[in-house]
């Protein structure tokens, strides 16, 4: 995996990427708010913008804290998935953080999440 270039404070999150014949998987560890979520919204929008990459996953499971602008930074990259015809999954384990936020403003049922 490497760290992506996204100009964040890795002392908050951690964003890395790795890219196989199946796909692209985004790992996210940390607080996703107002401060880290404009740098990962770029950092996915990067990823889908990539020719030849046509599944992304994003996996949530190591993120501590997601507030509503992560929430609209997943919004945004899970539009521009569907515009460019790329499958975007979101994968949370078990983390209340995440399920939560998901939960609770419907993107749970709009997202493609690949553990419930």
């Amino acid at each position: 995996m490497t760290a992506l270039p996204i100009d964040i404070d890795p002392t908050r999150i951690d964003v890395r990427a790795a890219t196989s014949s199946a796909g692209c998987t985004i790992t996210i560890s940390g607080e996703v708010d107002s401060a880290t979520a404009p740098g990962l919204r770029n950092c996915l929008l990067e990823v889908l913008g990539r020719p030849g990459t046509a599944s992304v996953e994003v996996d949530l499971s190591g993120v501590t804290f997601l507030d509503s602008a992560g929430l609209s930074a997943l919004a945004t990259a899970h539009r521009a998935a569907e515009s460019a015809g790329r499958q975007l999954s979101m994968r949370c384990g078990t983390a209340r953080a995440v399920i939560r936020p998901l939960q609770i403003t419907g993107l749970w049922n709009l997202f493609t999440v690949v553990d419930a």
